[in-house]
């Protein structure tokens, strides 16, 4: 039974900052994409008169078609805005140390921008609505409701280490 008092939903705009990494799980018969995003957020000094821009960075992955979805349209550099649900999880590192990440499992992708910088995708094809998960893997969520992250090397951070050289903007 799901508790009426709770939900968790994230809804993020911001600009890719790692092409998406699309993998297949056999196993499950689904594909997987995992990629960054950052968001920025600014605030003004009126002391000053500087305004400060804050990046925060965020680990996201998304599974089935919406995972496609990602390999093909998304972009270094490219808004979007991305509507999904916090996921945590625990792995072991390469000297056994314990660690927690925390991910966004991505179900509504919208491509942001201009019609001119985002009308065709990289493979020329026309790209004018949004995607979302139609729910068509809804028999593998509903058999296990919680199923795991995907699987990365446990021995890097998330989306590894990020530099300013790295901001797409």
């Amino acid at each position: 039974m799901r508790d009426q008092n709770s939900l968790n939903k994230v809804i993020l705009v911001g600009r890719i900052g790692q092409r998406p990494e699309l993998r297949h799980l056999p196993q499950a018969d689904r594909s997987v994409a995992r990629f960054t995003m950052a968001t920025n957020e600014r605030s003004f000094n009126p002391q000053t008169n500087q305004v400060t821009i804050k990046t925060e960075w965020h680990s996201l992955y998304a599974w089935g078609k919406l995972a496609e979805f990602c390999d093909r349209f998304l972009e270094v550099g490219k808004q979007i805005l991305v509507e999904g649900k916090l996921r945590t999880r625990s792995w072991q590192d390469r000297d056994g140390n314990k660690r927690k990440t925390t991910e966004i499992e991505a179900f509504n992708i919208i491509l942001l921008g201009s019609r001119d910088s985002q009308g065709q995708g990289p493979r020329g094809d026309n790209m004018d609505a949004p995607f979302r998960d139609s729910g068509q893997d809804a028999p593998y969520r509903e058999s296990a409701p919680d199923a795991p992250a995907p699987e990365f090397p446990a021995d890097e951070e998330p989306g590894g280490p990020i530099g300013e050289d790295d901001v797409p903007f």
